[in-house]
């Protein structure tokens, strides 16, 4: 049965012990247009904001964090592609982005690097080594999963601590959850017994529809998932922030900023004393 939300706190026991923990954490959803991207990018912007180290891996071929931070896919010299067949060292393919987080960025090359890796043994910790070498400058990793379920994802899993599934407020949104659900539980069994599962963040969210709130309320039935406070709600600032090279934090006072900054302090109250994490429940 997947582990969601409660744990034994790895921060207290960082901070009893004096030792640095950087914690990770994954946004997953097999399915594409759920705003994973959008709230890699806005989760790490509220937490520069807040003065953590903030390290972003783009884990998508596609590479829509590397272009949505400002940094054009086609002309990487290296990226996380290298990183994760280990031709060169991490920190040789980083980069800055104007709101201070630290990128680790992706293009289209990591889809022959999926390849390559289905080849070797450990396939699924190579993501977790990469880290290692360079953790500890970090606080918190936050690692965009691409759209699937294939072995970057299971890399992204592996690698870390918690999980956040962006929950799209729309029709068939659940389609796949029950699967991604068991992927989940798989790396929980075998390559990652540490994972928990946070909850579902829900996204494009319209309080003002009774659709958005019966997404929600089927998902909580069907599978028992806790489902995170602040919903995300639907704003046309995600779209114009992704095409000017930076968060939705970085321009003018919005909802969409508002609710994310919000869900990040909630993120770093959990991580730092264990307080639980509040959750949503939509009004009938």
């Amino acid at each position: 049965m997947v582990r969601a939300h409660a744990r034994m706190n790895g921060v207290q026991a960082s901070e009893a012990t004096g030792k640095h923990m950087t914690r990770v954490l994954a946004v997953a959803n097999q399915k594409g247009g759920v705003a994973k991207t959008t709230t890699v990018a806005s989760l790490g912007a509220a937490m520069a904001e807040q003065g953590r180290r903030v390290l972003l891996v783009d884990l998508d071929p596609q590479g829509s964090l590397t272009f949505s931070l400002g940094h054009d896919p086609d002309k990487l010299a290296v990226s996380i592609h290298e990183v994760l067949l280990g031709d060169v060292e991490p920190d040789t393919a980083l980069l800055e982005t104007p709101e201070g987080m630290t990128l680790l960025p992706a293009n289209i090359d990591l889809a022959g690097a999926e390849a390559m890796l289905l080849m070797r043994a450990g396939r699924e910790y190579a993501l977790k080594r990469a880290l290692a070498k360079i953790g500890d400058r970090f606080d918190v990793v936050i690692v965009d999963c691409p759209p699937s379920l294939g072995v970057l994802t299971l890399n992204g899993l592996t690698a870390a601590d918690d999980v956040i599934v962006p929950l799209q407020c729309e029709t068939l949104a659940h389609r796949g959850v029950g699967q991604f659900l068991r992927t989940v539980d798989d790396v929980q069994q075998i390559t990652n017994a540490d994972l928990v599962l946070l909850g579902a963040l829900p996204t494009l969210y319209d309080s003002r529809t009774t659709h958005s709130r019966d997404v929600i309320l089927d998902v909580v039935d069907r599978y028992q998932l806790p489902v995170l406070a602040p919903p995300i709600p639907r704003t046309v600032r995600f779209a114009e922030a992704s095409a000017s090279g930076a968060s939705v934090l970085a321009g003018r006072k919005n909802k969409g900023a508002m609710a994310y900054r919000e869900l990040a302090a909630a993120l770093l109250k959990h991580w730092k004393s264990g307080k639980a994490l509040p959750t949503f429940t939509p009004e009938v």
